[in-house]
């Protein structure tokens, strides 16, 4: 009963982040190169093997089979068969699924904070939140990145799938009151990372439909590609006689749903690559699982070391959120992430409106009101039963403000559980181990109460409810599994370490400069890179998506010059 309530819970503060109340099956892309491993031969030969056909993946494979023969080995299914993916009114479902083949592989930090990893085609795309909003110019720069290749690949995702959302009344009076609380200048719609208040973009359109990543399959070359799904990478092979002292990846060995072994190899070209992009849980594990990790912890498992490298797992973090839900006297519109302030204090505050979850949990909600109101405001108390009770098409009458820090500052490690790659590794952010990122929580949550208060957002509260009911609400939930101290519905501090939560923005265990050099090739061997957000030292932006997707676009375009430029020589 506990562990269900668990993951219901954390359906509910998935739930504000989705654009709920559009049921619109997209019909499914006519991709002839995708199909179930269990078709793929015993061998098989390409240019490039990706691993993971995710957020960074596909761009990455659509760029690359202009000019060379790729597989793509996904081990998820299609995000265009399950319309609880393709349905933004089934958001919550995904979440909650923890199936074998569910496309949410959920797991629990050893922080004790509930997550979950994708395992789909399209990768996180399929189940985010949607926001879409690109890297800032510092961030670029700071990455080493080329700012005209970045700004043209940001603008080749964003040719299928990426929208401007709707502004309706909640979000307008967030965005209002950002102004009003000094979150400024308001910069409008924009795509750009740029402090003050602004409207991002969504990968929903119009009609409801969620654009995935997947989509970006679209610009490759279908007699060059070939993605097989449910094919589940178990290690990378090595050669050891190419000349040169290192080892040189030239295979991968994946295994169909039905546990046959296949396996892949590169076509004899001194050019031809594996690259990882699994994700930041993902491809830190398949490195270890194939020999390149900490020597003592691939040895404990009985992994043979192919390179000793400790930097592997190192650096994961996870950019915390802490959030208050305002319950509304007026109906309010349904919207997923839309308006964010982003504050020169390093934290970024974002607001959703009418989510939807079950009439039980509605009640639910109520109830935990009626403990935390007091007799002196049990008008209060009826006015927000009546709020949570007014359950029309499962859309609840609220929203939720939250504040999400940037960076962070604080990180972690990933270790190994077992050799099964279908088996989550153990993994530690560390939220809040640095105090500045503690001190940003803080300021941001202070934010969220100054919006809340401020005029421009006074239609959408009960003026009687005090915010302090509002935040007992949230220290009452069991948000995650971490120690409740009763100080933490009076002190800032202690309500941003027992109430943190995921944004699904975690990264690193790959990074660039330690475990990858900045062409993303895995330093101590040959012919392999990694592609995806276990590479970032820090979260891009408000919100990844949008730079992990051009990142793929990025690193395939300089792959394709690199290849291009040799053979001319």
């Amino acid at each position: 009963m506990g562990s269900r309530w668990c993951r219901l819970v954390g359906a509910i503060l998935a739930g504000v982040f989705i654009f709920h109340g559009f049921v619109h099956s997209e019909k499914a892309p006519n991709y002839s190169f995708v199909k179930e491993a269990t078709s793929a031969p015993a061998i098989v030969r390409y240019d490039y093997i990706i691993i993971g056909g995710g957020t960074s993946g596909c761009p990455l494979a659509a760029t690359l089979s202009q000019g060379a023969r790729v597989l793509v080995l996904e081990r998820g299914g299609s995000p265009y068969n399950n319309p609880n993916i393709t349905n933004i009114a089934n958001f919550a479902a995904s979440l909650e699924d923890t199936s074998p083949t569910s496309p949410a592989q959920q797991f629990v930090s050893q922080d004790g904070v509930f997550n979950a990893r994708a395992r789909v085609l399209g990768g996180g795309s399929a189940l985010n939140a949607g926001f879409y909003t690109h890297a800032s110019p510092n961030y670029v720069k700071e990455a080493g990145w080329n700012q005209t290749l970045v700004n043209q690949s940001y603008e080749w995702v964003e040719r299928l799938v990426a929208f401007r959302p709707p502004m309706l009344e909640w979000q307008s009076a967030v965005r209002d009151g950002l102004l009003e609380v000094g979150v400024s200048p308001n910069n409008g719609f924009t795509y750009d990372h740029v402090y003050g208040t602004k409207v991002g973009g969504t990968i929903f359109d119009a009609n409801g439909h969620r654009h995935t990543a997947a989509d970006l399959l679209q610009y490759a070359d279908p007699r060059r590609i070939t993605v097989y799904l449910h094919a589940t990478a178990h290690n990378i092979l090595f050669t050891y006689n190419n000349g040169t002292t290192r080892p040189r990846a030239n295979g991968v060995i994946f295994k169909d749903v039905l546990g046959m072994e296949h396996r892949a190899y590169l076509s004899k070209n001194s050019m031809n690559e594996i690259i990882v992009s699994a994700g930041a849980l993902g491809s830190p594990q398949l490195l270890m699982l194939s020999g390149i990790g900490p020597a003592e912890q691939l040895r404990a498992h009985g992994i043979k070391v192919v390179v000793d490298q400790p930097m592997v797992g190192q650096g994961m973090a996870d950019n915390p959120m802490n959030a208050l839900f305002v319950p509304s006297p007026l109906q309010v519109e349904v919207s997923l992430i839309q308006t964010v302030g982003i504050t020169r204090f390093g934290s970024y505050i974002e607001a959703a409106s009418g989510f939807g979850f079950a009439y039980s949990w509605a009640q639910g909600l109520y109830k935990h009101f009626g403990l935390l109101l007091n007799q002196t405001e049990q008008e209060a108390m009826n006015k927000a039963g009546e709020a949570i009770n007014a359950v029309a098409n499962a859309t609840i009458r609220g929203g939720v403000i939250l504040e999400k820090i940037k960076g962070p500052l604080s990180t972690g490690h990933l270790d190994l559980r077992s050799t099964n790659p279908n088996d989550n590794p153990a993994v530690t952010f560390n939220y809040f181990k640095e105090p500045e990122d503690l001190q940003r929580c803080v300021q941001g949550m202070n934010t969220v109460i100054d919006v809340i208060n401020s005029k421009a957002f006074s239609k959408f509260r009960y003026g009687s409810m005090p915010v302090q009911a509002l935040i007992n609400l949230m220290v009452s939930l069991p948000m995650n599994l971490r120690r409740r101290h009763v100080s933490a519905a009076i002190s800032m501090e202690q309500f941003c370490l027992d109430t943190v939560m995921t944004i699904w923005h975690y990264h690193g265990g790959c990074q660039v400069g330690s475990v990858v050099d900045r062409d993303y090739k895995v330093v101590g061997v040959e012919a392999l890179r990694v592609v995806d957000g276990s590479t970032f030292l820090a979260s891009p932006g408000t919100n990844p998506q949008a730079t992990v997707m051009m990142l793929g676009r990025y690193i395939g375009e300089k792959i394709l010059l690199e290849k291009y430029s040799h053979g001319r020589k």
